[in-house]
């Protein structure tokens, strides 16, 4: 028998009432245009792989649960080329034409302090662990979250170490490089460095990306400098040891924001990678734990096995951002990015990474722990009381 018109309208009825009662999220989707190739890829990878790591044992464990229903995960990634004008192409895209539900970030705080304005226009959250510049948190955005501690901070526990030490270093040079993070960490390291009681004889911001440090170390030289204070990405750092090294540079220390954590640095350098201090946020603990890592020397052992290579910190806090998200999805028991970023707001949790809970400027506070490399493994030395024996100072080029 032929349907009537009453029937097809019934029947059309019913299928439409039906659509309705399905499930209303397919996938929660995270956007993140991040550094994949090009000069910046070696850090840049931490955030991809993080990112695919995270999502994928969070899946594993169940999902999210939203409105009583459990929610898978999905990640939209590009390849930013380590191309701050195409990351922010790209971020636009994944909310106009992707449209992801939710933001993670991209490495280095130049790129977030552009990207994060995206996020900020669309009203749609972003949580980053990539960008640390004080710039991005001074703006009063609402829709920018990090995990990354305060970068004019980063020196801070350092110099309280310095006034330790023995002989006081006390002739202290800071370098900087010109991009927005470096730029915070000196700005907040001049005045942390007088109130010290320290000498600081040499003040100098260089070119991102610098391969000569020739003429700076002769004026180290020159100044009888003591310690010096390095904010900078790593292959500057790689090259400033070496010249260090190749010029006959013996200060008493140095000490640098990024490098000294990560087993590339130490791999480059060999042995010349000994003596050298630096800070991260996070070492994989058994203390710190979370829900779907157990603790993080279980997730750090669970990374290298599946990629290759150690995490730092860079991995960890990425790991904590998508953790973040579904902290705040299920506090918010919704996908509203409005209701979800006021859940943001009032996370509170303990993660693999530390704990998440972020300050009225959108950033979480976290101490960073001074390390250095002693006989090519990674030593915590010094948080806010002595951890280590410091090697201390650092011996001539000639007598290693």
């Amino acid at each position: 028998m032929k349907p009537t018109f009453r029937t097809a309208r019934l029947l059309l009825g019913l299928m439409a009432a039906f659509a309705v009662s399905l499930p209303a999220y397919a996938d929660i989707t995270l956007g993140a245009s991040v550094q994949e190739t090009g000069p910046v890829a070696n850090t840049g990878r931490y955030y991809r792989d993080a990112y695919q790591f995270a999502v994928d044992r969070i899946n594993a464990a169940g999902g999210v649960t939203v409105d009583g229903k459990k929610e898978k995960l999905a990640l939209k990634m590009y390849d930013n080329q380590s191309d701050i004008n195409l990351s922010v192409r790209q971020y636009v895209q994944l909310l106009s034409e992707d449209k992801v539900n939710f933001l993670l970030g991209p490495f280095d705080s130049s790129y977030v302090l552009a990207d994060s304005a995206i996020a900020e226009k669309y009203q749609i959250p972003m949580v980053q662990g990539g960008g640390a510049s004080n710039q991005i948190f001074s703006r009063g955005f609402r829709y920018v979250f990090g995990t990354l501690p305060v970068a004019s901070d980063y020196f801070g526990s350092t110099l309280q170490l310095m006034k330790q030490l023995r002989p006081v270093p006390a002739k202290v040079a800071l370098l900087y490089a010109d991009d927005a993070f470096d730029t915070s960490v000196a700005q907040g390291t001049e005045p942390k460095i007088k109130a010290a009681g320290l000498d600081l004889v040499m003040n100098q911001k260089y070119a991102s990306n610098s391969a000569d440090f020739g003429s700076t170390i002769a004026e180290l030289k020159s100044k009888g400098v003591q310690a010096v204070l390095v904010a900078g990405h790593e292959t500057e750092v790689l090259n400033f040891i070496r010249q260090a090294k190749s010029l006959n540079f013996d200060p008493l220390m140095y000490s640098f924001t990024v490098g000294v954590p990560s087993a590339d640095f130490r791999h480059a350098l060999g042995k010349d990678a000994d003596y050298a201090f630096g800070m991260t946020p996070w070492l994989p603990s058994t203390t710190l734990k979370d829900r779907w890592f157990g603790n993080a020397a279980d997730f750090a052992a669970a990374y290298k096995a599946r990629f290759g290579y150690a995490p730092d910190y860079h991995a960890a806090s990425a790991v904590a951002d998508v953790e973040t998200y579904v902290h705040a999805i299920e506090a918010a028991n919704s996908l509203d990015p409005k209701t979800v970023r006021d859940a943001l707001a009032r996370v509170n949790f303990e993660s693999l990474y530390g704990p998440i809970r972020f300050a009225a400027t959108g950033q979480i506070s976290l101490p960073q722990n001074v390390i250095q490399i002693q006989d090519g493994k990674v030593v915590e030395v010094f948080s806010d009381r002595l951890l280590a024996k410091p090697q201390y100072p650092m011996p001539g080029w000639a007598k290693r």
